[in-house]
């Protein structure tokens, strides 16, 4: 507890030669407190419940005009040791194990392969699931871009980035911002909670790291009063994020493979260049360089701009997964997101679109027909060979019948 005074040191959270007393001079309807943020967490909260009531309800009726269907599963046969192997141990057995479950289960080694495959399919979440996640994340980010670019389009450093530091931090909040802030804060705080049930994606830990640092630039930047800085980079990553759920949403349907498409081209134009054009020259370089043209550097300026700056990696390790799948638009091969349709611990399917039952049984289908017809030409050359044999047979009597006449 004698470490909490110090949290609150104002040299930590203030430009050097300001003080508490400064800021006091703003009536408390007027400045971010602290104790503001603590409304977050009902907000998290209301927001799971919400979007359970959106995924219930709402969700269906939108997957099922844009014709989004759950692909047929084979079931795996009920086997008590397998599913007790693949649920305590592994869920991708070694050769070493595959051996001694043979021995275990009577089973052969492909009827084994088959049955983990057929049962890690089972656990892959459907297509309604991914997408009622993706229409919740598109309704919010389209409501929450309309709603700030409304409070913020009239306002002097939207325009001028000077502004944002013009009398900091004894900066007026107004009320419209303080609710842009909370809902952004509550909304990427009930991200965190659900994402341990969501779709597992292959950038889960960079997902966790993303929310983590959005949770923690929001909370900091509220209390140092970022607040003008800070309602820029939400808008600016709000606009991108809204193309990248409705193309996932398009991806989901069936039949809307042209605009799932041009949607992804679009979205790729503008996160290349919101991402990596103007987040480092504008909001970057205001934070970096605009702002000391009004205060020296302090403890607070140095963990924003850290901050900052671990929101770009993550655009970047993002852009790069972005180009590649650009690189495979444009080659004609481009048939799954890169970053977010598939799960890092389930097994990709050579055909999305024939069903994973096919899929499964394609290798013993193959194996049947080509024993069957390797079956058929031997019936075929055996009943050959018995008739030429008949002939021949036929053909010595009927000499030696000549031959005794």
């Amino acid at each position: 507890m004698a470490l909490l005074p110090d949290v609150w040191r104002q040299d930590y959270w203030l430009p050097p030669g300001v003080t508490w007393r400064d800021m006091e001079e703003l009536a408390d309807s007027e400045r971010p407190l602290p104790h503001d943020l603590l409304i977050a967490l009902p907000l998290a909260l209301g927001f799971v419940g919400l979007r359970y009531v959106f995924e219930r309800f709402c969700a269906p009726p939108m997957g099922r005009c844009l014709g989004v269907k759950n692909r047929s599963q084979v079931s795996a046969a009920p086997s008590p040791k397998l599913e007790s192997f693949y649920t305590q141990r592994s869920r991708q057995p070694t050769q070493s194990e595959i051996v001694t479950l043979m021995s275990l289960c009577g089973k052969t080694q492909r009827q084994i392969e088959t049955w983990f495959r057929l049962r890690r399919n089972q656990d892959r979440p459907c297509q309604t699931k991914k997408f009622g996640e993706a229409a919740w994340r598109f309704v919010f980010y389209l409501t929450a871009f309309i709603a700030g670019l409304a409070c913020l389009i009239d306002r002097p450093w939207f325009w001028d980035r000077s502004e944002c530091w013009r009398q900091y931090p004894v900066q007026p909040m107004e009320r419209a911002h303080y609710w842009y802030y909370m809902l952004e804060l509550g909304f990427y705080g009930s991200l965190l909670l659900r994402i341990s049930v969501d779709v597992k994606r292959k950038d889960f830990k960079e997902q966790v790291i993303h929310h983590l640092a959005t949770i923690f630039l929001l909370s900091f930047s509220y209390c140092a009063n970022y607040i003008r800085i800070g309602t820029l980079v939400m808008l600016l990553h709000d606009s991108s994020d809204i193309l990248l759920e409705s193309a996932k949403m398009f991806n989901y349907g069936t039949g809307w493979r042209r605009t799932c498409d041009t949607l992804f081209v679009v979205f790729a134009v503008v996160f290349l260049v919101t991402r990596l054009v103007i987040f480092p020259s504008k909001i970057i370089h205001t934070t970096l360089v605009l702002s000391m043209e009004v205060f020296e550097p302090f403890v607070g300026y140095y963990f924003f701009n850290v901050l900052l700056m671990v929101l770009q990696a993550l655009h970047i390790f993002w852009a790069g997964l972005i180009l590649r799948m650009v690189y495979k638009f444009l080659k004609g091969k481009l048939e799954k997101d890169e970053r977010s349709d598939e799960e890092s611990e389930v097994e990709e399917e050579d055909d999305d679109r024939g069903g994973e039952g096919n899929a499964d049984r394609g290798g013993d289908y193959c194996w049947e027909k080509s024993k069957d017809t390797l079956n058929s030409k031997l019936c075929v050359l055996t009943n050959s060979c018995v008739l030429n044999n008949l002939s021949n047979h036929r053909t010595s009597a009927a000499d030696r019948m000549r031959k005794a006449q």
